[in-house]
């Protein structure tokens, strides 16, 4: 081989470390602010249940009553598919995977209510519901009947209601710490946000209780409700949300949209208050760009419209929730609310549609992108990571089996988790 030829430069190499060293600032505020997904599994819905109705058998009871309205109001494959304009090829592996995860896995997040769904109740009333919710809690994850995330809302860091919600937040997790411990799954929602400084005090009351426990900094992280058009635009003009997850100091796990404050807050009329209203889209935009690269989830908010009363009016219910459904996944709100047993057909209805009509197009996709072997699509880095994040998602959720997506791709769990969590600056990562 012969001598490989000198490539000309014209600046010295102190430039490159004179920028660099300019740069080490911004490269630590860039680890620190956008450290990216955290790569866990993310809940499709969290299901609101009042502090005094929570019972040891309630989530086997959603489960229940969603199996039971199939049974009433679409008793096989082909009507639940017709209800909901279900492809005809997909209607009986969406119509299985959904009672079968009925069955299994009803609720994917439970947050107790004290809040709107709890209302004032006398101190000490809201003292022994806060406490029995954490016997519950703790009995659930011991006896594995738990949902893989369970948690509670307190009330707000609002004047009228903080020291309630600071003496609930207490009572709870001084009685999980009593029962063994803080599950792996613990999610607190701190609602009715308006001022960043609401969720600075929020962390200093997480704090004081890590310490006093001896629990590690940073153990107890929690979801911001973002439920005022104030937390969205604050009064000098800038994006309040943005500043409130900067003030979780990266406690905050997600931000959740209130579909019926927030629309109340700007004005909307009671009939047009829904996940699809254009001051509800803006909101929701400002969230997912404010998020971005954060490792904060955003969830959409939920229907009031219940699925009840004669077949026909169940099956209008289900096609607006499926509708609002598909439409949020579709613009990466993969996460929502549901408030009645009878959503829970229709949540996972459309969940499982969209990943199973879409698992074919993206596993060969991302199968060519591996191989390097082009197609009608020229995909980017970036791209595979979306990939592997939709099919990632799709198994955590039971739309999709490991074993045929390793099948159509070629790729393991463990690549498909590098595919969609490189490091920053590195979306070059390849599969074996």
């Amino acid at each position: 081989m012969g001598q490989q030829e000198k490539v000309a430069t014209s600046l010295a190499g102190t430039v490159s470390e004179e920028i660099s060293a300019s740069l080490t600032a911004v490269d630590a505020e860039l680890a620190r602010r956008y450290p990216g997904d955290p790569g866990t599994r993310q809940p499709v819905h969290t299901v609101y249940v009042p502090g005094d109705v929570f019972e040891p058998g309630t989530l086997r009871s959603w489960g229940d009553q969603a199996l039971a309205a199939l049974d009433e109001h679409a008793p096989d494959a082909a009507s639940f598919a017709a209800v909901l304009g279900i492809p005809e090829e997909l209607a009986g592996p969406v119509h299985d995977r959904v009672r079968a995860k009925l069955s299994r896995e009803p609720v994917e997040d439970l947050r107790i209510d004290f809040e709107d769904g709890y209302g004032p109740r006398p101190d000490a009333e809201e003292d022994e519901a806060a406490a029995r919710a954490a016997r519950l809690v703790s009995q659930a994850y011991a006896n594995g009947t738990a949902a893989p995330y369970m948690g509670i809302r307190m009330k707000c860091m609002e004047a009228a209601v903080r020291d309630r919600g600071i003496r609930t937040t207490d009572v709870f997790l001084t009685g999980l710490m009593a029962a063994g411990g803080l599950p792996e799954g613990l999610v607190l929602t701190l609602p009715k946000v308006t001022y960043p400084e609401q969720v600075t005090a929020f962390v200093q009351l997480l704090e004081a209780f890590e310490k006093a426990h001896g629990l590690d900094a940073g153990r107890i992280g929690f979801e911001i409700q973002i439920e005022t058009s104030q937390s969205i635009l604050a009064a000098d003009g800038t994006a309040a949300v943005a500043r409130m997850i900067d003030a979780a100091q990266g406690r905050a796990t997600g931000l959740h949209y209130g579909t019926f404050d927030y629309s109340a807050c700007v004005g909307v009329s009671a009939a047009y208050q829904a996940s699809d209203h254009p001051a509800a889209d803006h909101a929701k935009a400002v969230m997912q760009v404010a998020a971005a690269g954060t490792g904060v989830r955003v969830s959409d908010g939920s229907t009031n419209v219940l699925p009840v009363g004669p077949t026909a009016q169940v099956h209008e219910a289900w096609r607006l929730h499926y509708g609002l459904t598909r439409r949020a996944l579709a613009r990466a709100y993969y996460q929502g609310w549901d408030m009645h047993p009878g959503h829970l057909p229709t949540r996972y209805a459309a969940v499982y549609t969209f990943y199973r009509e879409g698992l074919e197009p993206a596993a060969a996709r991302l199968a060519a992108y591996v191989a390097k072997a082009g197609g009608d699509v020229m995909d980017e880095p970036a791209t595979a990571k979306a990939l592997s994040g939709y099919l990632l998602r799709g198994i955590d959720c039971g739309a999709l089996d490991t074993a045929e997506v390793a099948r159509l791709t070629g790729l393991t769990r463990a690549d498909l988790d590098a595919f969609a969590s490189p490091r920053r600056g590195d979306l070059t990562v390849t599969a074996p």
